[in-house]
């Protein structure tokens, strides 16, 4: 699902994207994959990671992969119809609260947008590139941005801007929002959004373009990006055995401190106050590592830069 602020259009100066999945190997062996194992990867996006788990499975081994996007779900059904240890869901992560509990021995969430999606500019995430202002994960389901738009008022684009995208011009972005709706109608394209912002935002990060935090602020909420994780963290503590692996890469802040939070939330014992001789909450997660792409990595594929990996290990304790 989501962010991939990771994948900050900013660095596609020097070329076009290519689909490179970020730390492959890393997340793969984060997972501790073993043959006969069942994972979870609920971010299937274009399969890198899918497939290098599967090339760890016996015949007996299974994986169940989920994803919102109609086109990376096309490219799932075309791997389950060649392979029968696979499964595809058009589904979010959210759903992983139906699955059965402890039935996974790993679950990997690589988080954002694929560079397949901002590539396509009929997709309205790219304010390189002029498109429909969608910014949809599913555009078959939902609102897009510009019907959001449409009757937002100005508190409410400004809540958004200023809580997902971190604006400090959160107000002034909102309001020259307001003046084009009122001088011209509905902003429905990607290139009227990324000019009205480029007035509102007085001073830019270097090597960002104006556009990057408000683009940023309404796909988060558009597709309900934070809500949907802090559901499928909570979910994952059911669906894991013991021992099994959740491995969470994220790209912005926003993401990794919902993660970092909840895996150190779960990974102590939790006392309550209230009931000093009562028996403590026991850790239902152990902290594993923290780690970051190599400047290897970094310097082939730009976009690794900014995305931080979490594990943990369920404990023996359901």
């Amino acid at each position: 699902m989501f962010s991939r602020t990771s994948l900050s259009e900013d660095a596609t100066v020097q070329g076009p994207w290519e689909h490179q999945t970020v730390l492959l190997n890393e997340a793969v062996e984060a997972l501790a994959v073993h043959p006969h194992g069942h994972y979870i990867d609920a971010t299937f996006g274009r399969g890198g990671h899918a497939r290098r788990i599967l090339s760890m499975l016996s015949s007996t081994g299974r994986l169940l992969a989920f994803d919102k996007d109609p086109q990376a779900v096309a490219v799932g059904a075309q791997l389950a119809a060649q392979d029968a240890r696979f499964s595809m869901r058009h589904e979010g992560f959210v759903q992983l609260a139906q699955l059965p509990p402890a039935s996974a021995d790993g679950l990997l969430m690589d988080l954002g947008v694929s560079s397949p999606q901002i590539d396509d500019a009929s997709r309205g995430f790219s304010f390189r590139q002029d498109g429909p202002l969608d910014m949809r994960m599913d555009p078959t389901r939902g609102q897009s941005v510009a019907q959001w738009l449409a009757q937002a008022s100005v508190a409410q684009m400004t809540e958004v801007i200023r809580d997902y995208g971190e604006e400090r011009f959160a107000g002034a972005v909102a309001k020259a929002i307001d003046r084009w709706r009122q001088q011209h109608g509905p902003l429905e394209r990607t290139a009227q959004l990324a000019q009205v912002v480029a007035g509102a935002v007085r001073t830019r990060e270097a090597g960002k373009d104006p556009a990057t935090r408000t683009f940023q602020a309404f796909r988060i909420f558009i597709n309900a990006e934070l809500q949907e994780l802090q559901q499928a963290l909570e979910a994952s503590l059911q669906v894991l055995k013991p021992q099994g692996r959740l491995v969470v890469i994220s790209f912005h802040s926003l993401e990794d401190r919902i993660v970092k939070q909840f895996m150190a939330a779960h990974a102590r014992q939790v006392f309550d106050r209230r009931a000093p001789m009562a028996a403590p909450q026991l850790m239902r997660l152990r902290l594993i590592d923290r780690i970051k792409p190599s400047q290897a990595e970094i310097a082939t594929n730009a976009r690794a830069r900014s995305a931080v990996m979490r594990v943990a290990e369920r404990t023996e304790t359901l």
